[in-house]
């Protein structure tokens, strides 16, 4: 493990407990105190660090390559998962996933962005970044979800929206903002997470649900910190000052009413422990799930509606 900047003392303190413990198994000699010390020592560490992160470090962890993707929590949570493909009008559109599945007993649909783990894949995944085509089949499908009466669960994980000639030519703005209208009247519950990266109007496209949550260390904001760096201060170097001022993270988003929820993750990010990050998010959804079958639909939509209308609204 090398680390993000801001995690060296805590790499470089795991590798001297590693040295020390290969040392006492070479040489047979009992420091088991010294040991159990540092361990002590790094486990404080663990909690001193990840306890006071600034927005610019959660950013860092959100973006972390071992981060769990959509497919990891769709494969660790769900079963009977079916893809389906297309928007019936361009073609299929590999930055976000989507099918049918079961979360218990509960049958869904379920999409969302979907990194690559490499160079390839993220190629092939366009680096979590849809077309407009994406957001045409996540509409298509939602409609379908509507029709057979599946709850919907929608994972974000984008950088934003991909801002190629191909995909403007396409119908890009357009394309999410149809989603953002339609989404509005999807008669079935909708359950959003932001699991990384909640970038811009490319996070929106599938982000109008009754209940919006987000990780611990997820953001979720109008524009990336380099970005905003670059347009305010012409320098993207300014990007960890950016991401103060921006209110990115979850207890910003909460104050304001962005989002309803942050769900917590394991000490480290949810890539230290994916499975325990799973059981957590499927908690969650089963929660919210319960609560949103409980509201007759008429009630569901206008609750929807007012939930994002109310946004922005200041005084």
């Amino acid at each position: 493990m090398s680390g993000l900047d801001f995690e060296k003392p805590i790499v470089e303190l795991e590798k001297k407990i590693q040295e020390l413990k290969g040392f006492i198994s070479d040489k047979k000699i009992d420091l088991s105190s010294e040991v159990s010390r540092l361990e002590e020592k790094l486990k404080q560490l663990r909690e001193d660090t990840y306890s006071s992160l600034t927005p610019w470090q959660r950013v860092q962890i959100a973006r972390h390559p071992q981060r769990p993707y959509t497919l990891d929590y769709i494969g660790m949570i769900m079963s009977d998962f079916i893809e389906l493909h297309g928007d019936r009008s361009f073609s299929d559109d590999k930055a976000i996933v989507a099918g049918l599945a079961k979360i218990d007993n509960q049958k869904i649909l379920v999409m969302g962005h979907q990194k690559g783990r490499d160079t390839k894949e993220n190629l092939r995944r366009n680096f979590g970044c849809a077309h407009p085509e994406g957001y045409r089949k996540a509409l298509r499908l939602m409609r379908l979800a509507e029709e057979f009466n599946l709850p919907i669960v929608i994972f974000i994980d984008t950088p934003g929206a991909y801002p190629g000639m191909g995909a403007e030519e396409r119908g890009q703005a357009w394309a999410i903002a149809l989603n953002l209208r339609e989404m509005m009247s999807v008669a079935v519950p909708i359950v959003a997470i932001v699991i990384g990266e909640g970038g811009s109007g490319g996070a929106l496209g599938i982000g109008i649900a009754d209940r919006v949550c987000v990780l611990e260390n997820a953001y979720y904001s109008v524009i990336s910190p380099e970005g905003c760096a670059a347009i305010l201060w012409k320098n993207g170097s300014k990007a960890p000052d950016a991401a103060q001022v921006l209110k990115l993270t979850g207890p910003d988003l909460l104050k304001m009413g962005i989002i309803d929820e942050i769900i917590p993750e394991p000490l480290g990010g949810a890539h230290t422990n994916p499975e325990a990050m799973a059981k957590i998010i499927k908690e969650a959804i089963n929660k919210d799930l319960k609560q949103l079958n409980s509201i007759k639909t008429d009630e569901l939509l206008k609750l929807r509606y007012k939930k994002f209308r109310e946004m922005g609204i200041v005084g």
